[in-house]
C-alpha cells in the first residue's frame, strides 16, 4: 500500500515478525491506547510456516489459543544420563509460525488505526534530531512517533564479544506406522556426534505418525546445507529407528548467541526482539522474552511512563550467559556434559526457572554447585 507521508503516527513498528506483531497486538488491545495511530512496515505481508516457537509457561499465555501442541513431560538424552522429565508446574508449548502470522494479521485488519506499508527498510536514523526511515523507494519522516524496530543489524566488532550461532534444520515427517508417543516430547537428545561442537536433536510429536524432528548446533560457523539433511536422516534412521518416512515440511534458521550488549534505546529508536537483546544468549530461546518485553512496553505506553523505566535484565543473568558462552566457544567443556549435569542434579522446574531468568539466588547456587567448578571459574575470570 502507499502511505500518506504527511500522516502523523504515534507509533511506527519496523518489522512484522514475532516481536513487532507481539507488540502491536498488545497495543491495539489495550483500551488506553485505542486511539493511537500505528504504522507497521515490512517487506512482505505474506509469511510462510518458516519457524516453530517453543517455550514453557505455568499459566495460559497471551497467545494461548495458538498453541498447537503442549507437553508436561520431556525426554532428555545426555552424557551417561537419560530421563523422562516431569516439568510441572510448567507446560512446554509449541506455536507454528504460520498460525501466528495468520492470526496476527487477521486481528490487525480489525483496527482501522493501523496502516501497513510494504517496503524494504534500508536504514533507520536521525537527522538534526528528527528520526527518519529510509526505504528502497521512499524516505519517511517519523515526526514525533515512537519507533520500534526488530530488524537485526550486523554486530559491531568488539574484540571481547563472543558470537556463537544457533543454527538448525527441521523436518515435519510422516511415518507409515504409528511410532511417536504423543504425551511427551524430546527436549534435547545428545545422541548425535559432537564433532562440529555442541549438537543435539529434539522431537515434537503432533500425533502417532507425525512429528517435527529438528537438528541443532551451537557453533561459530554454519554447515553446508546438505550436511543438515544428512544429520537429520542419520538421527531419524539410527536413533528413532524410522526407515521409511515422508518429509511434509522443512524449516531452517540461524539465531545469534552473543555476549554483545544490545541497546534497547539508541538514536531515537527502541530495539525489540533479537535486535533488542531478547534472545537468551546461552540457549537461543526468544519467544517468552519477547512476550515479557512486549507486555512491559504496552504497560508503559498505557500508563504514559517512560520506556526507559523498564528494568533491564539483571546483570547476574548476563554474567551466567556470558560465562557459558565463553566455555562453549572455546570448547573448554562440552555442552553435552553441561546440560546433562544441569538436568541430572537439579529438579527440572529449577532449571527452567534459571533458563527463563526467573530463578532465585537459592536456585542459582544449586545450579552453579551442580556444574564442574574449574572451567566456569576460569571462564568467569577470563571474561571479567
Amino acid at each position: 500500500m502507499t502511505v500518506d507521508t504527511q500522516k502523523q503516527y504515534d507509533y511506527i513498528i519496523a518489522g512484522a515478525g514475532c516481536a513487532g506483531l507481539s507488540l502491536l497486538l498488545r497495543i491495539i488491545r489495550n483500551p488506553a491506547l485505542s486511539n493511537k495511530r500505528i504504522l507497521l512496515i515490512d517487506k512482505d505481508a505474506v509469511k510462510s510456516n518458516d519457524r516453530t516457537w517453543c517455550f514453557w509457561e505455568k499459566e495460559p499465555g497471551f497467545f494461548e489459543d495458538l498453541v498447537y501442541r503442549q507437553w508436561s513431560r520431556l525426554d532428555f538424552f545426555g552424557e551417561s544420563y537419560e530421563a523422562e522429565l516431569d516439568i510441572s508446574p510448567y507446560h512446554y508449548k509449541m506455536i507454528r509460525g504460520q498460525d501466528f502470522y495468520t492470526y496476527c494479521f487477521s486481528e490487525i485488519k480489525k483496527y482501522p488505526q493501523v496502516d501497513f506499508l510494504y517496503g524494504e527498510i534500508e536504514d533507520i536514523a536521525a537527522k538534526d534530531g528528527r528520526p527518519f526511515i529510509r526505504l528502497t523507494d521512499q524516505t519517511l519522516d517519523a515526526g514525533n512517533a515512537l519507533i520500534f524496530t526488530s530488524i537485526y543489524q550486523r554486530l559491531p566488532a568488539h574484540k571481547n564479544d563472543i558470537v556463537l550461532l544457533q543454527h538448525f534444520k527441521g523436518w515435519v515427517i510422516e511415518t507409515e506406522q504409528p511410532v511417536f508417543v504423543t504425551h511427551k516430547a524430546t527436549l534435547m537428545d545428545f545422541r548425535v556426534h559432537q564433532q562440529y561442537g555442541t549438537g543435539f536433536s529434539y522431537v515434537l510429536p503432533f500425533n502417532e505418525r507425525t512429528a517435527l524432528v529438528e537438528y541443532t548446533l551451537f557453533t561459530p560457523s554454519l554447515l553446508e546445507k546438505e550436511q543438515y539433511d544428512k544429520e537429520l536422516n542419520d538421527y531419524i534412521t539410527h536413533q528413532l529407528q524410522i526407515n521409511t518416512y515422508a518429509i511434509k515440511e522443512e524449516e531452517y534458521g540461524v539465531i545469534p548467541m552473543t555476549s554483545f550488549s544490545y541497546p534497547f534505546y539508541k538514536d531515537g529508536v527502541y530495539h525489540i526482539g533479537t535486535a533488542g537483546g531478547q534472545t537468551k544468549a546461552s540457549t537461543g530461546y526468544t519467544f517468552r522474552f519477547i512476550q515479557k518485553q512486549s507486555q512491559q512496553i504496552a504497560d508503559c505506553l498505557a500508563a504514559d511512563r517512560s520506556l526507559l523505566t523498564i528494568p533491564a535484565t539483571p546483570s547476574r543473568f548476563r554474567f551466567y550467559d556470558n560465562t557459558l558462552l565463553h566455555i562453549l566457544y572455546h570448547n573448554q567443556l562440552p555442552g553435552k556434559k553441561i546440560f546433562s549435569d544441569l538436568f541430572r542434579k537439579n529438579a527440572p522446574a529449577r532449571v527452567l526457572r534459571f533458563l527463563d531468568n526467573e530463578s532465585s539466588f537459592s536456585d542459582e547456587w544449586k545450579i552453579i554447585s551442580s556444574l564442574p567448578p574449574w572451567p566456569f571459574l576460569k571462564a568467569a575470570f577470563t571474561r571479567h
